[in-house]
């Protein structure tokens, strides 16, 4: 295949809440976009308004997915069932495999200022789902960033974006996740795999992709393809993100995901038991 990637469809972020009430904006993960294979969820969140985000996400499980949590500003402390524990700041990456089972909470590590990010959610394909939970947890200096003659700033988390390979590794959907930040006037294009989903969310500012201009706050569909076509006339910052479709049943009861109703019944057997 030798194309770009078009639009196949725009979706405007809903304005919603979740945890114990944290103000984002949800774009897969809505009646307009219940999933996009392999693609389960994506909230952004950014206020600088503590009071929209200082109750956090407390105690709580996740089996058979990962989540993928990107800060942007501010500071979100992790625990776990596990005895696991860190802080995430600003430019860091969280990729967590809950696979067969975690409990865990992500509360601000802050009480003024702004708190921006996204969370993800990957699905894991059914040979995965019931795997050892695990963590790759990615300090912002070991992102890789890059400033292109074409005036775009990258930082590379997964996959491969002007010739440089983001840090986390080992993922079933062999992702591509890249933060682009395009200056007026710069362009950039960058390679996706041809028959793995793909889309684009802006966040600030607009791009282009292709000859139609995305507003921000806005999610992207794109149609297949081995690249994305990227401008900016007054500048703007997105996500481009992709993955290979897993194209199994998708089972899914709040923090559960699995393949068949039974087994979500049998997760939450196990949260209720304390097996996870």
């Amino acid at each position: 295949m030798n194309s770009p990637r078009a639009i196949a469809k725009i979706i405007q972020s809903q304005v919603t809440s979740d945890g114990a009430g944290v103000k984002l904006r949800r774009s897969i993960g809505t009646q307009a976009c219940s999933e996009l294979d392999p693609f389960l969820l994506l909230d952004a969140f950014g206020t600088d308004n503590p009071d929209d985000y200082i109750a956090g996400f407390p105690s709580h499980p996740h089996r058979g997915f990962e989540t993928v949590t990107y800060m942007i500003a501010g500071q979100m402390r992790h625990k776990d069932n596990t005895g696991a524990e860190g802080v995430l700041g600003p430019g860091g990456v969280q990729w967590m495999t809950a696979g067969r089972g975690i409990v865990h909470s992500e509360m601000p590590e802050q009480e003024d200022g702004e708190l921006h990010g996204f969370q993800l959610w990957v699905n894991l394909p059914a040979a995965d789902k019931m795997c050892v939970p695990r963590y790759q947890n990615i300090e912002p200096a070991d992102v890789p960033e890059i400033m292109t003659d074409q005036g775009a700033r990258l930082r590379i988390i997964a996959g491969t974006a002007a010739g440089t390979d983001g840090p986390v590794t080992h993922i079933s959907v062999d992702p591509l996740y890249v933060d682009v930040a395009l200056t007026p006037g710069a362009t950039h294009v960058q390679a996706v795999e041809a028959g793995h989903t793909c889309f684009a969310y802006v966040f600030e500012g607009s791009a282009a992709i292709g000859d139609k201009t995305v507003d921000v706050h806005t999610l992207a569909v794109l149609t297949d393809g081995d690249r994305v076509e990227l401008s900016s006339d007054g500048g703007g910052r997105l996500i481009v993100v992709a993955g290979r479709p897993i194209e199994e049943p998708v089972a899914r009861y709040g923090p559960f995901v699995m393949n068949t109703r039974d087994e979500i019944h049998q997760a939450i057997r196990d949260y209720q038991t304390g097996n996870f």
